[in-house]
């Protein structure tokens, strides 16, 4: 543990545990969406995204340099890469998706979106995501191994089905 004074956490049951990182993930998630509706209000939909960007471009690099420590991984094969990213605050936030995998390529599919039902919900409409969500992507893999090429299948503001919202593959390159 770190310094900080975190002895009562050990006291907790292993589903408090579970149930006090859901909701720092699901807080997290609430803090992007309340900065982004505030930014996105008072200087539009295109300063927001560009700021979303560069934030989640930022938070990829920081994130593989973490989750490669604190999950041991070692390799930059494409099983470890989506081990890295099943553990992003941004994948487990996604409750319904699915992951299929071959040798060198894996797909990953959101099939319902928390933060576009969210945004539905409130009736500020479909959020664009492709542009923040690609660079973020992109980023993670470029930081975790430069061989990993992302390719985007469909994010909004693709046309997507009601049980699909965006769809992501990931290409381990041959040398």
């Amino acid at each position: 543990m770190s310094d900080v004074d975190n002895g009562w956490l050990q006291s907790l049951s292993k589903e408090k545990l579970i149930d006090l990182f859901s909701l720092q993930i699901r807080n997290i998630w609430r803090v992007d969406g309340l900065y982004f509706l505030g930014i996105e209000e008072n200087f539009g939909t295109d300063a927001a995204t560009s700021i979303d960007t560069n934030c989640w471009a930022a938070l990829a690099k920081l994130e593989v340099r973490d989750l490669k420590n604190i999950l041991e991984l070692e390799s930059n094969d494409l099983e470890s890469f989506i081990a890295a990213l099943r553990a992003t605050s941004w994948a487990l936030y996604q409750e319904e998706k699915e992951w299929s995998r071959s040798s060198n390529k894996a797909i990953l599919r959101i099939t319902s979106c928390r933060t576009q039902k969210t945004r539905l919900k409130k009736g500020v409409g479909e959020f664009p995501c492709k542009k923040v969500r690609w660079t973020y992507l992109k980023e993670f893999a470029k930081t975790f191994n430069p061989e990993i090429e992302v390719n985007c299948i469909v994010c909004p503001p693709d046309e997507h089905d009601e049980n699909l919202w965006c769809q992501w593959e990931f290409v381990l390159k041959s040398k």
